[in-house]
């Protein structure tokens, strides 16, 4: 399934030009990065060397280099600032920018595959998921999390009735992330085996909407849809959008935020 194209000169602008400040602000993305590793964990010892896509500023190989230090580990982003960071985090480390989706490497390269928290950012996943196929030795491992449809859905409804309301002749631009069905289906499609795959909520909570819309712009994760303009809508819309979040959503002088992670686990055949 192919969802509303994304422009990936947008997306590796704007989490290339927040590299600085990714770490300060990515609460939910550390828990990511925790859920993955005890998953990877249960499969027991691994074989390299290992690859990181989406590597953002190393948190996540920083993890893997101490479990695995004797595997030689190869992080990658496609915002270079994200790749810079990542470098100088892991001086053991090769870093290079690459996309994930076209992946700057021999077939049979790698003995294990690792993301967290991008290929929600990819439009066309067997295709992603079919490089990463590729680049693995038979018998790697892939292991990824992204966020999945269920993420930010407070937001999006509230958003989508807001814009009914003030300005039906439009059409909500918010971010659309894939489903768990999707994942492993893609998986799937490409020939992987050994298929797991699962989701699980996690919830932040913010002072209000700008606060939460804040968060994630000090990350990188704005809007990078090419099908409409940028941010949410008018200011009509907004505030509608702000009021209806409140009302529906606020307990304690505070509103949530839902981001659906899905984990997958897949080896090539």
């Amino acid at each position: 399934m192919k969802r509303p194209l994304i422009d990936h000169h947008r997306v590796r602008r704007h989490f290339s030009c927040h590299a600085d400040e990714y770490e300060r602000y990515a609460q939910v993305q550390k828990r990511v990065v925790a859920g993955l590793l005890e998953r990877l964990e249960r499969l027991g010892s691994m074989s390299g060397p290992v690859l990181e896509v989406g590597a953002g500023t190393g948190a996540l190989a920083r993890r893997i280099a101490e479990v695995y230090p004797q595997l030689p580990l190869v992080v990658t982003d496609l915002a270079h600032g994200m790749t810079r960071q990542a470098a100088s985090r892991l001086p053991g480390a090769w870093a290079l920018d690459a996309d994930a989706a076209c992946l700057p490497f021999v077939d049979r390269s790698f003995g294990l595959m690792l993301s967290a928290s991008m290929y929600q950012w990819i439009v066309d996943l067997p295709a992603a998921f079919a490089e990463s196929a590729r680049v693995l030795k038979p018998g790697g491992v892939f292991a990824f999390a992204l966020f999945g449809a269920g993420t930010l859905c407070e937001l999006r409804s509230c958003h989508q009735r807001a814009l009914g309301e003030v300005d039906a002749s439009r059409t909500s631009h918010t971010q659309e992330f894939p489903s768990r069905e999707e994942v492993a289906e893609s998986l799937r499609r490409v020939g992987f085996v050994g298929i797991a795959v699962e989701s699980v909520d996690e919830r932040e909570h913010h002072a209000d909407v700008p606060d939460l819309l804040r968060s994630l712009k000090k990350i990188g994760a704005q809007n990078a849809s090419r099908s409409g303009p940028p941010g949410l809508a008018s200011r009509r819309v907004m505030e509608r959008m702000m009021e209806l979040y409140r009302r529906e959503h606020g307990r304690d002088g505070m509103i949530p935020a839902t981001y659906e992670v899905i984990y997958g686990l897949g080896r090539r055949a």
